[in-house]
């Protein structure tokens, strides 16, 4: 049987997704592309917007009409706020919520034992549900449970230390969908870090809603990568998803010099206004902001720092977009990640009076995009001429590419037959002639143990 997993949002989500591809493949499912034919297609969503909702819904249809009908599962965050409206969009659909989307890892386990027998694939995923949404009968599982051991769509290992989100944003809902912060015990992370290092990855991606608020006793997330370093060897590298400004202390800093914490960092920033971010009851001024940038790139030699922008947000004007503007520039920020304002049923800003003209709104949004553009292009150049190290990634046309420590996609000329998918190579960046853009003269290559 052929499975497709189709993901949207944020590398939580993509954690999650490899988790439930791992559990399949290790049943002798075949895990495909979301471009081809599959038997059993799951979308796994995300709620932060509109559009991904939309896109979601999009896909879900796209699936449930081919002409070879598939089962669409569906789950994630959309899933867990809006199950019936998902599940009436086809009479192929069937819908997992996020409460009990741990199960999913057990499906490929009785699904197996179903074709054996061959019953009928949506009759069997639907008995599997219901019988894991009666309290009688499931299996009580945990945040904690998605456990990959090996990943189908990336070479870096994921690796979920943390959930939930204690922060109560005023336009955010995935901390509705996710419930309260919770963190994975600090001596598993470090059990099963060492587990993914003994099978040969080269890099480490902790991932969460907001691990920012990891806590394991009393221990935070400084301590935390404390530890890891401490028991990791020297060839491992470690990636954070992202962070938050406020949880952005001297003592976090200091472990970001660090060699093997890579030098990429994503910082969920959303307005330069204090007054804006005060209306949004986030935890931080600019001036915290303006901190945390600076000790980033004390500790780090030029790090590449991405930024989630809100604009349109209610309320904000001319003026207080103005600041947002300026701080951008001041700050120099890598790359922006930039999301007009998308009221979320279910949160304080949904029913907001004073809300921005959504064409305000979105030429707003547009003039951050081509910022973002100039910035990362400003980026790109001051890149050339280094000599970095890459994680193998994927080979077209012959080609291989790799994601640099500062999480850059480069293409790697000149590689040597036996490179793999997952190595670490060293490369010169040079200026490709005809894009004008880094690419990479490959050095030497660490082969996976």
């Amino acid at each position: 049987m052929r499975v497709l997993i189709y993901t949207l949002g944020c590398k939580l989500n993509q954690c999650e997704s490899e988790a439930i591809a791992d559990a399949f493949a290790t049943e002798g499912f075949e895990i495909v592309r979301t471009d081809e034919a599959a038997d059993l297609c799951i979308v796994n969503t995300c709620t932060v917007t509109g559009k991904a909702e939309q896109k979601a819904r999009r896909m879900i249809r796209k699936y449930a009409v081919q002409a070879h009908r598939p089962v669409v599962l569906v789950t994630g965050c959309y899933a867990q706020l809006e199950k019936e409206a998902l599940q009436n969009l086809s009479e192929r659909v069937v819908v997992v919520s996020l409460d009990e989307k741990p199960s999913l890892l057990g499906l490929p386990n009785m699904l197996a034992n179903h074709l054996v027998a061959d019953l009928d694939l949506l009759q069997s995923v639907r008995k599997f549900v219901e019988e894991t949404g009666d309290a009688k009968l499931a299996t009580a599982g945990t945040p904690f449970d998605y456990d990959a051991a090996t990943f189908s769509f990336h070479s870096r290992a994921f690796l979920k230390i943390q959930d939930g989100c204690d922060n109560s944003c005023a336009y955010c809902r995935v901390t509705i969908a996710r419930g309260d912060a919770v963190s994975l015990d600090l001596k598993e992370v470090v059990r099963r870090s060492l587990v993914l290092e003994q099978d040969g990855f080269k890099e480490i991606v902790l991932t969460g809603v907001n691990i920012s608020a990891y806590r394991s006793g009393d221990v935070v997330l400084a301590g935390l990568l404390d530890s890891l370093l401490n028991h990791l060897g020297p060839g491992i590298r470690l990636r954070l998803s992202s962070l938050e400004p406020d949880r952005l202390d001297d003592q976090l800093l200091d472990m970001f010099a660090d060699s093997r914490i890579q030098p990429h960092f994503h910082i969920p920033i959303q307005s330069g206004s204090n007054q804006v971010l005060q209306r949004v009851n986030r935890h931080y001024d600019v001036s915290r902001m303006e901190q945390a940038v600076a000790r980033l790139r004390q500790v780090k030699d030029d790090p590449f720092i991405a930024a989630d922008i809100i604009t349109g947000l209610p309320g904000e004007t001319n003026g207080e977009f103005e600041k947002t503007v300026e701080f951008l520039k001041s700050m120099d920020i890598s790359q922006l990640h930039v999301f007009p304002f998308s009221p979320r049923p279910l949160t304080a800003l949904h029913t907001a009076k004073d809300k921005v003209p959504e064409s305000v709104r979105d030429e707003r949004a547009k003039f951050l995009r081509d910022l973002s553009a100039i910035h990362f292009r400003r980026y790109l150049n001051r890149q050339i001429g280094r000599d970095v190290e890459l994680i193998v990634e994927e080979q077209k046309g012959g080609i291989w590419s790799g994601l640099t420590g500062n999480y850059l996609k480069i293409k790697v000329l000149d590689t040597p037959s036996w490179l793999t998918r997952g190595s670490l190579a060293s490369v010169h960046l040079e200026r490709d002639a005809r894009t004008g853009m880094p690419v990479g003269r490959f050095l030497r290559t660490q082969t996976p143990e």
